[in-house]
């Protein structure tokens, strides 16, 4: 012993024991990692589906747990104002009870992705809905998605075949291209949505069902998709019952999933249904929080959020892979000027509409050719396909326009050439551009078609 611990009487011995080192090295790592203290919080609030939260702080989009006697709740950050956290929960928010505690959780919701999904269903949080056991998931990627790099995209140059050929022929879409399917309630948009995913020819086809009625996810899944087309497909539901900050999660996981395949370097067919409730389900949170609504209810974050999902998509895989993206979108009371319908009209690379007038005659699909538009269309086709396709709707348009006087025998066969000859080519066009949902006709039968009417109805 040292002379410092005779005189103190202290016997050094033990400080060299194993279990004494093993003490200090514990310490010692504990200080150098420097671990953050969590701070809980209370629930101080809750109006609707808003928990407000006072006494812990955390970043917009991070998630929080709630704890209550029934159950623990998940939350996620959707605003703050001072001191408070406003909440959006996850799930059930029933069983919560003042003062509950809140406990910050670490980090931003991530997206479980992998091979393993394909020929799955799954809920907005990536759970399996089928039965068919757990999912092995191989990456994890940003829920929200990263900005790209616009330059980063190149340009749309080759047709997209969808099986339907009014659009192969007179609204030719391209790999890679976003485009929207507008039309009231009950006009069609699901049924059509349903005849391309069956006929267009991708590697991977991504479904979201978002918002939309939880029978339509098993019809969508047993009736359209079937055994052999579900094998290269992803289904994500969030039905109507969802809470609104799920069928958020439930559009954008979709679209990371299809970031994934297309990073793969693979051709993607992401099917959304529906961007209008996605939209609600923003309006939903945004009004819950306080932000004030702008046009007919709709408060601006719903707008910014729009081109944030749709951008996602497109030609901009650092591997040659492209994800063309179909979205309906629902006009209430076939309002066409409708602010969401407004928006997306502007931000996507065309509309296909849907005309109710058109479904009440028997005509299925109910495209409006004259108020449809594929913004693409002339960057990807012949120009003897472009050529024929304006005839088309040259005598078309003619057609409607005269067609109340036509109806009632105001107008008088040979008093002008132009609606003569559209009176002559109506038929043959109505006939064309009908399809049963059984039938798929390819983008060359579609186009060869077109050319023989056009030129055997006109020349």
């Amino acid at each position: 012993m040292t002379d410092q611990s005779m005189n103190t009487g202290e016997d050094t011995t033990y400080r060299r024991s194993p279990i004494w080192c093993e003490i200090l090295q514990k310490y010692k790592s504990r200080a150098e990692n420097n671990v953050p203290l969590v701070v809980e919080g209370k629930l101080n609030r809750m109006v609707g589906l808003t928990l407000e939260t006072v006494g812990c702080q955390a970043a917009v989009g991070a998630r929080c747990l709630v704890t209550s006697p029934d159950g623990d709740v998940e939350a996620e950050v959707v605003g703050f104002s001072g001191e408070r956290l406003y909440l959006m929960p996850t799930g059930d928010s029933r069983g919560l009870v003042p003062d509950a505690p809140v406990i910050p959780g670490k980090g931003m919701y991530k997206a479980k992705v992998g091979n393993g999904l394909l020929g799955r269903v799954i809920d907005a949080a990536g759970k399996p809905l089928d039965g068919k056991g757990p999912i092995e998931y191989t990456h994890s990627l940003p829920l929200a998605g990263k900005p790209g790099n616009p330059l980063a995209r190149w340009a749309i140059k080759e047709p997209l075949d969808v099986g339907v050929t009014a659009i192969n022929s007179l609204l030719t879409v391209g790999r890679g291209q976003r485009i929207g399917l507008f039309a009231g309630s009950g006009v069609g948009k699901s049924v059509l949505l349903g005849m391309m995913t069956r006929f267009t020819k991708a590697d991977i086809v991504i479904v979201g069902l978002i918002g939309e009625r939880g029978r339509e996810v098993k019809e969508f899944v047993d009736n359209i998709l079937g055994e052999q087309g579900m094998a290269r497909s992803v289904v994500v539901a969030s039905p109507a019952d969802s809470p609104p900050l799920m069928r958020m999660h439930g559009a954008w996981l979709a679209t990371t999933v299809a970031e994934y395949f297309r990073d793969q370097g693979l051709n993607v067919l992401l099917l959304m249904d529906s961007l209008t409730r996605f939209a609600q389900a923003q309006r939903e949170i945004a009004l819950a929080i306080g932000e004030p609504p702008a046009t007919k209810g709709y408060p601006p974050s719903v707008f910014a959020k729009l081109p944030q999902l749709v951008e996602r998509a497109g030609n901009n895989g650092e591997k040659g892979g492209s994800i063309t993206a179909f979205y309906t979108v629902l006009a209430e009371g076939d309002d066409t000027n409708d602010p969401i319908v407004d928006s997306a009209r502007a931000v996507l690379d065309g509309h296909i509409m849907l005309s109710r007038q058109i479904a009440e005659e028997g005509h299925f699909p109910a495209i409006d050719v004259e108020a449809s538009v594929s913004r693409v269309m002339n960057d990807v086709v012949s120009d003897k396909h472009k050529a024929a396709a304006m005839r088309f709707k040259q005598l078309h348009s003619i057609y409607q326009r005269n067609r109340d006087l036509i109806s009632v025998g105001a107008y008088q066969y040979g008093s002008d050439p132009s609606i003569d000859e559209a009176i002559d080519c109506n038929d043959a066009f109505l006939q064309f551009l009908r399809q049963d949902t059984g039938e798929a006709f390819s983008y060359e039968d579609s186009i060869r078609a077109l050319e023989n009417l056009v030129s055997n109805q006109v020349l």
